[in-house]
């Protein structure tokens, strides 16, 4: 979810409290406020156009490319497009609550059909990652309503959930709103649940922060190393990794050789 406000764009379509506007070869989800969900720029449409959801990706900095990955929370499917096209050696899953969602994800941008490498499942996201079932090696989180974060989805319970259901050296990945008065809360409960280390990344606008979360210890790497694997993510997925390497410096505790990784974060500004 981007906090980002149109009040003069006019709903292009509209599916139940879901509907899409389209403005300067942008189009974007809304669900039931003027809020933007998700976009995607209509000539490039597997790109990551929401600088948050680029933020997201800022997981790779710390491990190989994901075997299986599980979203929560659909919106327009950027970041379900984007794995699916730019990551072919990565199986994804989505859940998403909403069926209207999925209906104008699939209808309105480019949303692919389910295959072996990629499916989406109409449920709760909180219920389902409390059953048993497989690991993932990442659990990517983006879970608004049209105003504010679903609590079942920032609840001590469903992180420590995540937690069971990731693979060795697993990350969680959360959207959240550094505005938000929840924030500090957030997080604290985030660090509970993965007391091997927490990170947070600000996105470049308007105010999201990301919240990575590990499940086995990384050690604490040298910002060379993390500089040098950002060059080559670059170049591979086209993303700002050297930006992303940046904004960890500045929301978590590191000297002038390396991040550390550990069960504290600044909550940042």
């Amino acid at each position: 979810m981007n906090f980002l406000f149109n009040w003069r764009r006019r709903p292009l379509a509209r599916t139940g409290s879901v509907y899409v506007t389209e403005k300067s070869g942008v189009r974007s989800l809304h669900i039931a406020s003027e809020t933007i969900q998700s976009s995607m720029r209509i000539a490039r449409p597997n790109d990551l156009e929401l600088a948050y959801t680029r933020s997201m990706m800022g997981f790779l900095l710390f491990g190989p490319a994901p075997r299986r990955v599980l979203l929560i929370g659909l919106g327009g499917g950027s970041l379900a497009k984007f794995i699916y096209h730019r990551m072919p050696e990565t199986a994804a899953e989505v859940l998403e609550i909403n069926p209207d969602v999925v209906a104008v994800a699939r209808r309105w941008f480019e949303v692919p059909a389910g295959d072996g490498r990629f499916m989406i499942r109409v449920c709760d996201g909180a219920t389902h990652v409390a059953r048993p079932g497989p690991g993932y090696d990442a659990i990517l989180v983006d879970g608004y309503d049209g105003n504010a974060q679903v609590e079942a989805l920032s609840s001590r319970e469903f992180y420590d959930a995540c937690r069971r259901r990731r693979e060795a050296r697993g990350v969680l990945v959360v959207n959240l709103w550094g505005s938000d008065r929840k924030f500090n809360d957030t997080v604290e409960r985030i660090e509970s649940a993965f007391p091997t280390g927490t990170l947070c990344l600000p996105a470049e606008k308007p105010g999201n922060v990301i919240a990575f979360a590990f499940r086995d210890p990384l050690g604490n790497p040298r910002w060379d190393e993390l500089e040098a694997r950002a060059h080559e993510l670059e170049a591979r997925y086209g993303l700002e990794f050297g930006r992303f390497v940046g904004g960890l410096r500045k929301m978590n505790p590191c000297d002038g050789e390396r991040l550390y990784i550990s069960d504290g974060v600044t909550a940042g500004p």
